[in-house]
This record gives structure tokens, sequence and C-alpha cells, in this order.
């Protein structure tokens, strides 16, 4: 029996990428999996330009400097209200008659709560937040913006797999998206070990994982300070990152490597406005001496040492099943094949981690398409599905990011370095708000839409005969998106 070509393009477009717009099922139904290559094979694929989205040096001096100023003034508040309590205690002193003669009207007259709420100035966000909120709507627009959306999904699984948090300071959160933009989207159909390299030397990741304070304890900087080695990037890099946990390495493994990674710091953003908060590395701060991981021995060196190590973690066969394992996990099935995760992995080993040919060979695996759709795509993923299918760009981010929190996926915010999860059961518990989320979207836009074309647009031949006959029997054309949007079939991938 011949394959349903228009099935599988719906199927295409939920699976590996963000879900159909108008159009889109038909564009591609004569060869998906064609298209799905086509995209990978696009100049520049996986880059973003936007000339008002600054560099992580200059977003995180931006951010250094106001949260410096931000302290400051508080610190002169504090004094003043400490001035004021001190004065005010004077006045006790003071006959109550002189001090409510020398009350002029205008300062003896209480606001009424509603001057005080005309007075009351909007609030601003904070470099920071701004910083965060233009690249957080970079990459929605992104994400709305492909032709299939393939690409964008692996953006977002390489900076879930090489996770920073928001939520460590003022400076990560201002170079969170600079890092995505910076550190993962360039390598994105590259080498995975030019990706490695330049997550685990970039600010944010510095940062986040707190390298920029780990000093070698026989280093100069050590002797002199007494300040010890911090493990959280090694740890990371070697459980997480690249090998996998419970894999081939041990605890002398990881403090022996978080030694050779002493000294990837930053520029210290006090000492220097031009470059402050740019990687550099700092020869005062590194362990000397040579330092075996995982039976390799590597000879003293700078930061050409630590090198070495992320170059011969990125062809380890571990790192290859990790990396295997996961993808399969993220776009097929909560059970990978083994068969399936061989393969890709064979493939991770023989193109030197080719992450281009990786993701090509598993579009073109027959178990990637042959797996049921059982699969509860991610908050952020459905939230653009969902604008994808009824074809809105939102002209305010905020709304979208506050509907990510509130589904349990904030963004770039992970609970934990191993980032979110890719299990369907962790996203279970959340369908109930996932319900108001498309009750608010459905309200919005409802007017400028008819459900049963974007059925048509979303689904397709994927629609069951139950999700098109309760669009058809809803009371209204707000429950009618409503109820497709959290059908099973536009829910899963």
């Amino acid at each position: 029996m011949a394959p349903d070509r228009k099935a599988e393009a719906a199927l295409a477009l939920h699976r590996f990428g963000f879900g159909p717009r108008i159009g889109s099922i038909a564009a591609i139904a004569s060869d998906p999996r064609g298209a799905l290559v086509a995209e990978l094979d696009r100049p520049g694929a996986g880059r973003t330009t936007d000339p008002d989205l600054p560099g992580s040096g200059a977003a995180g001096r931006a951010a250094f400097s106001f949260l410096q100023e931000r302290r400051a003034a508080r610190k002169a508040e504090q004094e003043a209200r400490k001035a004021a309590a001190g004065a005010m205690g004077n006045a006790e002193s003071t006959p109550q008659s002189a001090i409510a003669a020398s009350a002029s009207p205008a300062t003896a007259a209480q606001p009424t709560p509603g001057d005080q709420m005309a007075a009351r100035p909007k609030p601003d966000p904070g470099v920071p937040q701004k910083l965060f909120l233009g690249e957080a709507k970079g990459r929605v627009e992104a994400a709305l913006g492909a032709e299939l959306g393939f690409v964008e999904r692996l953006v977002w699984f390489w900076s879930n797999h090489f996770c920073v948090s928001a939520d460590k300071n003022g400076e990560v959160r201002a170079i969170a998206g600079a890092y995505e933009r910076e550190a993962i989207r360039p390598h994105v159909v590259g080498r995975f070990a030019d990706m490695l390299r330049a997550a685990e030397t970039h600010p944010a990741m510095l940062l986040y994982l707190d390298n920029v304070r780990s000093i070698g304890p026989a280093s100069v900087a050590g002797q002199n300070q007494h300040k010890g080695l911090n493990e959280n990037l090694a740890r990371e890099i070697l459980e997480l990152h690249t090998l996998g946990v419970r894999s081939v390495y041990d605890q002398d493994d990881v403090t022996n490597f978080a030694k050779i990674i002493t000294g990837w710091t930053i520029v210290p953003f006090r000492q220097d406005p031009v470059h402050g908060g740019e990687f550099t590395f700092n020869p005062r701060m590194h362990e000397p001496g040579a330092q075996t991981v995982i039976g390799k021995t590597y000879a003293q060196g700078g930061v050409e040492q630590g090198q070495a190590v992320l170059a011969d973690l990125a062809r380890h066969p571990a790192t290859a099943r990790h990396v295997a394992d996961k993808l399969v996990r993220h776009f097929v099935t909560d059970q990978p094949p083994p068969p399936l995760v061989e393969r890709l992995a064979q493939c991770f080993l023989d193109t030197g981690g080719n992450l281009r040919e990786v993701a090509r060979a598993l579009v073109m695996a027959p178990e990637a398409w042959a797996a049921s759709r059982a699969k509860l795509k991610r908050p952020g993923e459905w939230i653009v599905a969902a604008l994808r299918a009824t074809g809105v760009t939102p002209p305010d981010i905020q709304p979208v990011m506050q509907a990510q929190n509130m589904l349990g996926e904030p963004l770039w915010r992970p609970p934990a370095p191993r980032g979110f999860s890719d299990d369907t059961a962790s996203w279970m518990d959340g369908l109930s708000e996932r319900l108001d989320v498309a009750t608010q979207l459905a309200g919005r836009v409802a007017a400028l839409v008819d459900p049963p074309a974007v059925v048509e647009t979303a689904l397709g031949p994927l629609a069951s005969a139950e999700t098109r006959a309760a669009v058809a029997r809803a009371e209204s054309r707000p429950q009618a998106l409503a109820l497709l949007l959290m059908s099973a079939e536009f829910q899963r991938r």
C-alpha cells in the first residue's frame, strides 16, 4: 500500500518541526524527508541576524553597569532613610504645635488612592530584562517564520542540552539569548566539537557553572588567596554534555578535569569597561602540571590543555551514544529503539561529529517515522505550534513568556544543569494549564480565523473524526479553536 504523503508531511511538521502553517502540508507532501534534509543544507541554517541584539560582551557590560547603578541608588536611598529617621528623632523634642505650624497645606494633605495610582510610573524592567525580552522575541519570531522548523528545533534541542540559566544572576540573564546565538546557532549543523568548545568557553556557561571563580590549589592565585577548586563545569561537561551519566569516568576524572580548566574565566567587569565579561584565560589561576582524564595524560599547558580534553571527549564513543539517545528521545520516542541509536552513534563517529549528517540520518531512518505519535510536545513547542496554526505573530513577547512560565518551561531558566526533561511524563501534569492558555489564545484570535480551516492547516489528514466532530459541534468559535489546540493530535509529535 502506497504511503499517504500528506499524512507523512503533517507528521514531519509536527515531529521534526514546529507544526504546519497555511499551505505547508501540501508544499512538502511530494517528499517530506527531502524537505527536511533540504532545510539542513540551506546556507546559514540556524543563524539569525538582528543588528539590535548586542553580543554577549556588550550585553554583559550593560547589565553590570545597570546593576551597579541600581545598587548605588539603593544604598543612597538607605542612607537618606537613616538621615530622615535621625531627623525625626530630633523632632520628637520639638513641641507638636510648632511642627503643625511649620507644615504647609500642600505637605499636610494626604493623596487619595486614585492620586497615588495616577502618579505611579510604570516600572522599568531594567537592562537585563530588556535584553532578555529582545532575545526572546527574536527566538520566537525565528520559529514562527521557519518554513518547516527542523533546524530551529535543533537549535532548541542543543540549547537545552548545553543549557544555562537566566536565574543565576543579572549578567547571565542579559546574555542567555546571546549565548544561544553565539555558541549554539553557528554550529547546529556543524561539528559537535566546535559547539562543545563554544559552549564551554562562553561567558554565560562560565558564570552559570561557577568556573569564573575556580582556582587551582597550586596555582599562583591559589597559593596567594587560599581559594579552591570548583568542579561544577567539569562535572557537567562529562556527565551531561558529553559522556553521559554513569559512563566511563569517575570522581578522579572530574577533579583532574576541573584542574585543567582552571583559569577559564572572564575579564572582570570592574577592571575593563571595554572587554569586561569576555572569555579570557588567566594563567595565575591555572593549576600547573600534567593531569590524567579517562586514562589519558595531558601535558602541562595553558588553555590548550583543556581544549585537548574537549576534543577527545567530542569524539568518544560514549559521547556518540549519549548524543544519539538524546536526539531520538527528543524527536521520536521516550523509548529510543537501540538499533536507531546505534546507527546515529556510528554516524556521529564516522563523520567526526558532523551534526548535519547525524540529523539527516535521523530523518531518513524508518524507525523515526514508524513510532506512534505518543510523545507530548514541550510547552514552548506547543505554544509556537498554536501560533503557527492560527497565523498569529504576537506584537508583544511578554504574554508568550508568561505562558511558558505558567506551563513550567520558563525560557532559558531550566531547573538544573541537565535542562528541561524530554520525557512525556514530566509534562502531563501541566495539561490543565495548557487548556487555560489555549482558551486565552482562542478568545483573542477566533474572530480572525475559521476553526474548520485551522483543522486542515494544523492537522490535515492527522485529524481524527472525533476531533473534527468536536470542532464542528462547538458552541462558539473560541471553544472550537481551544478544542483543536487541546486535541491529542495537536498536542503530540
